[in-house]
């Protein structure tokens, strides 16, 4: 792995958040250095995976690589967002951890090689699951705070950061956007495993699949109780979290027994 590479990437991220608390404090903003300096994060990034992840033998998509790939998507479809969503203020949490992964991938690299012979199919449900848990990923962060928002609302001491946000009703909106998009990107990589995937339900994938499930039918009930009934704030908000947590142990769980526990690569 380039460390070069790895140190600028990480320079420009937590650069991109800094420039962020800055505009905060100043009152000042500026989107174009945001998105330059955003923009090199995740290009340096771009080429840190490539370089990391496409090996003679296959992807290696280790826990390290597989944690370093979801920041960086993560960062690119925030930054994306970003040209159209007021969702500047998630910079501050969503890029130090991009930076965060690379530096673990940097000192703890790990490999977990698939087998680029297996087909198209399976790369295609690889990729549909890490831009629907990317995307499940930004909505958890906008629960947490549209949780924070409306706490201090209520108690009318909001902090210098949350007097920036949108107002809640805004917030509210782009929480059940996200997770809606993010829903469908899950419900397509859950479709095309149960087409591509020889046994969906082998042993070593079976509580992915059941937690994925899960995960999948807690979003999907959250959305149409919303649509349906209304529900917003704090059950909004919960339930994201419950279901973030629960795909959080599908995606990651098996990669830290298999490979940090029982040292099978």
């Amino acid at each position: 792995m380039n460390t070069f590479l790895s140190l600028s990437a990480i320079l420009f991220y937590l650069g991109t958040a800094i420039s962020r608390l800055y505009q905060l404090r100043t009152m000042i903003s500026q989107h174009q250095l945001l998105y330059r300096l955003g923009g090199a994060a995740v290009l340096c990034h771009a080429v840190i995976l490539s370089q990391s992840m496409f090996t003679p033998t296959g992807l290696n998509l280790g826990i390290s690589n597989a944690a370093s790939l979801v920041a960086w998507v993560i960062a690119l479809l925030l930054l994306i967002t970003l040209i159209k969503k007021p969702v500047e203020n998630l910079l501050l949490v969503v890029f130090p951890i991009a930076s965060l992964a690379i530096a673990i991938d940097l000192l703890m690299h790990s490999e977990r090689i698939l087998n680029t012979e297996k087909g198209l199919g399976v790369q295609i449900h690889v990729f549909f699951s890490i831009v629907a848990y990317s995307l499940l990923s930004i909505t958890a962060l906008q629960a947490i705070f549209l949780a924070i928002q409306e706490y201090q609302l209520r108690h009318k001491n909001l902090s210098w950061v949350m007097r920036h946000l949108p107002p809640l009703q805004v917030m509210e909106s782009l929480l059940f956007q996200m997770m809606g998009l993010g829903l469908m990107f899950l419900t397509i990589s859950l479709a095309s495993g149960f087409i591509f995937l020889e046994d969906i339900f082998a042993q070593h994938l079976v509580h992915k699949t059941i937690l994925s499930i899960a995960a999948w039918c807690v979003f999907s009930a959250l959305l149409y109780g919303h649509w349906q009934y209304g529900w917003r704030g704090k059950t909004a908000v919960r339930w994201s979290l419950v279901g973030f947590f629960v795909l959080m142990l599908a995606y990651f769980g098996s990669k830290v027994v298999l490979e940090l526990v029982l040292k099978r690569v």
